[in-house]
């Protein structure tokens, strides 16, 4: 028999199923993984009696006491998607930045329970806040600043995302008075500061508040490809050539290039590579582009790169406004902090050396292998730019980088991937080596003056890995680290330089996810100098908005065993490849072979059906941890690149920005959708649009299926995913060649731009229209502008409505009543998602304060009504939820979350099919999936019972008795927590899947003697 308190449980379990009525499906997922890079993890309340936390993950701010040192979890608020910072502005009143909603949550942590007082929308995946300007009667600063890319469905109409525009500034920094948010629905900045650069990430102020620095993320490093038609053919040996006529200030006379491609031009066989591209890097002396052998080749790039990486606005100013541009701080820009002794500025980065060639061990000459970004901080003082490189040891080897076996220790005194930074006030700098498991700690003088040693004792390990930020507390001697591989944060006794304490957030995410991240990042693991790691290049799962020419001049030819798009010969795969433009790891599964050209494949011979397998293509890539990260001791071992892979092939692309939120297409995209799509419209001579770039949401493809084909090139490429060609936009002008008849106008000199590479494989074409002026296209000029709009606006995994959230408050309901609306009929709109065959556009979740308790509800997207997490309570009509907020600290916060996530995130925060107010109800604790377990009933006597034999439906483990634990599964499988591979018993039919009629029917089976607890 089960007992009083089992049969309690049961029905709370049925309760909770009823309540949703969500499907199950074979592999259906419950948590889905951005994996976006956290900027500003953790602070201190200005008292430093309370430290901040996001708990990236989970969607939350965690909120701890401070005593003498020690911390104590009090509380958490649940916030945006994927907070990546934050920022108390007074002792109880603190702003959470959310990545992929798009928001500010203002949270008021001095009430009870903690919550949500207001909602701010800004542009695209904002990443830092800073609060500075005049303050207030109390001392506290009135303005907080945000930086945000310029894209966005909640970018005012004054300020257009002008993706087409040349010269247009694309980082933007919204300031917002704290004392007067204003009334409009994602409030009013007061301004919003436009930076010549690209998308922004981190912030810092001066002590005083009366400066505020911003810095763009991914800066560059003044590179560019010159593309393949502007290189003269016939190698080293070829001479000068003519282009188009353009002369460039600067140039060759008479509009000329200097000659072909540079040695080594064949590979260890003797075979002639094929004519490609050539990286070329501004030289900021003579003000010329030159390739690596001093050659001129400023004719063929018709752009500047001003590369302004840091700016200066004063934060005074009325309203606040950019005075100064700082260049040549970094390539890529993670985090900056002011000294207060001093007004210096930290900046900590990484520069790219992708100017030099090829990857392998440089017998032929050049070699990147385990040198591809240099971690480094960069000190600001005034208009001084002084770098300062953390890893001059590996210089000083007897043959630097390229020491093959690198000394043992060399690593040890590395650190990689420089992020979160504090300065005590005896001028000890603090940075979370986010690739080195360590904090690296040193005396600002000697970084400055750059006299400090690289050593290992001047750094403190940190357990869990992947440190991303730091809080310092003088006071207590205590210096406070998140570490995001376990998501965990780690208390320093700062005089002992030693670990002393570590407090775990709940942590939903898989185990693919947390077993896999470290060989993305670990320097240490992955790298013979400690280092080089994938992430190096695949910032934060992405890319670094660069090319690299990777190719190996000791390799062999390789045949191409892809499966043919619509044209193509199968044209075999030479090692000197050429420029390729770094890569997303975001959405490749179902992608089918990888890098731009296919070449990393599960295919062994031609027609093999493994040619598309995403994760046999992945694996392949083993053999970059030696040649490429520098790994001396060769690959990592299968079943950790199993793991690797398992991990990636997890991560997916966020939603498009540049889509309206009603998923609904302008005229122009709508347009370029027609052509897209149009199967009678043959765009290039042998196929229409979409008969190379698949579109099939239900299969996770957008753009590409794995096949490969021609298009004039020198080379056969696979066909390119066009999911995130938004985040390619700011390079303008290129020349005419006999590749793309470029429009003489944007063949002209284009002036200052933002970015060096742009679009097709090596990053040579500006936009896509450049691209699809290519001479095998047979489009007019209209069709081209159409198709362009359409591609910046391309279908993703999710809907753009993902993410997106606003607080109803008890005096807004006019002004976000009607986003309300609109975010509930897109959870009701029917969506394709692989995987998922009855999904919608998102599940949209509502959290609120009701009855001085923290609530959480799930649109039913059927009826129409709310279910609270109190699994046995009617469900809230729309209008009653709403009225929920008309009461005063009764704030609503509504979010459109992934399909799938909504259980999760809105009603059964740790998945174990016991609602949230349920089990704090019964005592048990929400962020614990194991706590409900210790519910589990005193048996009541009986005799004893042989096992029914293969009867029961919940009776997972077929041992002929079905527990409480499995009918926890059987909820968690329901409600798409858990694969159905975990209990095949449960679905009765065969149909691969299971709905509530087969759970209720496990259930009283149970009830009823079929097996027992």
């Amino acid at each position: 028999m089960w007992g009083c308190e089992g049969k309690r449980l049961a029905g709370v379990v049925v309760a909770t199923v009823l309540s949703t009525g969500v499907p199950a499906q074979r592999g259906a997922a419950a948590f889905v993984t951005f994996e976006t890079a956290q900027v500003r993890p953790l602070a201190l309340a200005a008292d430093g009696r309370t430290l901040l936390a996001v708990n990236t993950p989970d969607m939350r701010l965690e909120v701890f006491s401070v005593s003498s040192g020690d911390i104590s979890h009090t509380g958490s608020v649940t916030v945006g998607l994927e907070p990546v910072a934050l920022a108390a502005r007074t002792n109880t009143e603190v702003w959470v930045v959310n990545h992929l909603s798009d928001s500010v949550s203002i949270v008021d942590i001095g009430s009870t329970p903690p919550r949500i007082v207001r909602t701010l929308l800004v542009g695209d995946e904002p990443r830092d806040i800073v609060f500075g300007g005049p303050t207030d009667a109390d001392g506290h600063f009135t303005r907080a600043f945000i930086t945000t890319a310029r894209r966005g469905q909640n970018l005012p109409d004054s300020l257009p995302p002008n993706l087409t525009t040349p010269g247009t500034p694309r980082a933007l920094v919204y300031v917002f008075n704290a004392g007067n948010l204003g009334a409009a629905l994602g409030g009013s900045p007061e301004t919003i500061i436009e930076l010549f650069g690209d998308t922004p990430r981190a912030l810092a102020a001066s002590a005083d508040g009366h400066t505020v620095y911003a810095a763009v993320f991914e800066s560059g490093n003044e590179t560019t490809t010159v593309t393949e038609g502007a290189v003269c053919d016939g190698g080293a040996t070829a001479g000068p050539c003519n282009l188009d006529g353009v002369q460039v200030p600067g140039g060759l006379p008479s509009g000329q290039v200097p000659g072909g491609l540079p040695a080594p031009n064949t590979n260890s066989e003797g075979i002639v590579g094929p004519e490609v591209g050539l990286i070329v890097k501004h030289n900021q002396a003579n003000g010329l582009w030159e390739d690596q052998l001093g050659r001129n080749w400023t004719n063929a790039v018709r752009f500047n790169l001003p590369d302004r990486d840091v700016f200066r606005i004063d934060a005074l100013a009325n309203p606040p406004t950019e005075v100064a541009a700082l260049a040549h701080v970094g390539t890529v820009l993670f985090n900056m902090v002011v000294n207060p002794a001093d007004g210096k500025l930290y900046v900590s980065n990484t520069e790219a050396r992708n100017e030099v060639r090829f990857e392998g061990s440089g017998q032929s000459g050049t070699t990147v292998r385990g040198h591809l970004h240099e971690a480094r901080i960069t000190v600001i003082d005034g208009t001084t730019v002084l770098p300062r490189h953390l890893n001059k040891h590996i210089t000083a080897q007897p043959q630097g980088y390229r020491t093959n076996p690198m000394p043992v220790g060399v690593k040890d005194a590395s650190l990689a991937t420089p992020l979160g930074m504090a300065v005590a006030s005896d001028g000890t700098l603090y940075v979370a080596a986010f690739g080195s498991s360590k904090v690296g700690v040193f005396n600002a003088t000697e970084l400055e003056n750059d006299t400090f040693v690289s050593d290992p004792t001047h750094h403190i390990e940190v357990s869990g890995g992947g440190p991303s930020g730091v809080a310092l507390d003088e006071s207590n001697h205590r210096l406070y680290v998140l570490t995001r591989f376990d998501n965990a944060v780690k208390v320093i006794d700062t005089t002992t330089r030693q670990e002393i304490a570590q407090h775990a957030l709940y942590n939903p995410e898989p185990p693919q996810v947390t077993q896999g991240r470290r060989f993305l990042y670990d320097a240490r693991a992955t790298s013979s100098n400690g280092e080089a790691s994938c992430s190096s290049c695949h910032v934060f799962a992405d890319f670094d908005s660069l090319a690299w020419d990777l190719g190996k001049p000791e390799d062999v030819v390789k045949p191409n065993l892809n499966p043919l798009g619509p044209t193509g010969s199968r044209v075999p795969f030479h090692p000197l490849k050429g420029p390729m433009t770094t890569q997303t790891l975001r959405g490749l599964a179902n992608q089918g072979p990888m890098h731009w050209r296919g070449d990393r494949t599960g295919a062994t011979f031609i027609g093999d059906p493994q040619a598309n397998n995403a994760r046999l293509a992945f694996e392949a890539f083993n053999v970059a941890f030696d040649s490429l990260v520098g790994r001396d001791e060769g690959q990592i071992s299968d079943a950790d690149m199993q793991a690797f892979t398992d991990f990636v092939l997890q991560i997916v692309p966020p939603p498009n920005p540049v889509r309206r939120l009603d998923n609904q297409l302008t005229s122009a995209q709508a347009n370029g959708r027609t052509i897209f799509l149009n199967r009678k419209l043959i765009v290039d001579q042998a196929a229409h649009c979409e008969g190379c770039h698949t579109l099939n949401a239900a299969l996770g493809q957008f753009g590409t299926d794995g096949a490969t084909t021609f298009d004039d090139e020198t080379q056969e490429f696979k066909i390119a995913q066009l999911k995130n060609a938004y985040q390619k936009v700011g390079m303008f002008g290129a020349p005419n060649t006999k590749f793309a008849d470029v429009l003489p106008a944007a063949a002209q000199h284009q002036g200052d731009q933002i970015r060096g590479f742009g679009f097709l494989h090596d990053g040579s074409m500006p936009t896509v229209f450049d691209f699809l002026r290519a001479r095998v296209f047979t489009i007019d000029d209209d069709q081209r502008a159409s198709l362009e709009q359409y591609v910046l606006a391309f279908d993703t995994t999710f809907a753009p409505i993902v993410g997106q959230q606003i607080t109803l408050t008890s005096s807004n309901a006019a002004v976000v009543g009607p986003r309300i609306d609109l975010m509930i009929a897109r959870a009701q709109a029917g969506f394709a998602i692989l995987g998922q065959t009855k999904a919608n556009e998102c599940d949209l979740v509502a959290k609120a304060v009701n009855g001085a308790e923290a609530r959480g509800y799930l649109l039913n997207a059927a009826s129409g009504t709310f279910q609270g997490d109190r699994a046995a309570e009617p469900p809230l009509t729309d209008a009653q939820l709403r009225a929920v907020a008309s009461v005063g600290g009764q704030e609503v916060t509504y979010t459109c979350v992934p399909p799938g996530e909504g259980v999760r995130l809105g009603l059964d925060r740790d998945g174990d099919g016991i609602f949230d107010r349920d089990e704090i109800d019964a005592g048990t604790d929400p962020a614990n999936p194991q706590d409900p377990f210790r519910l589990t009933p005193t048996p009541s006597p009986a005799p004893t019972v042989t096992p029914t034999p293969m009867h029961c439906p919940c009776d997972c483990n077929r041992d002929g008795v079905v527990t409480i634990n499995e009918i926890i599964r059987g909820v968690d499988i329901v409600l798409g927590i858990e694969s159905l591979d975990l209990c095949l018993t449960l679905d009765r039919d065969h149909d691969d899947q299971v709905d509530v009629s087969d759970l209720v029917q496990a259930v009283n089976d149970a009830l009823n003697g079929c097996g027992g607890m």
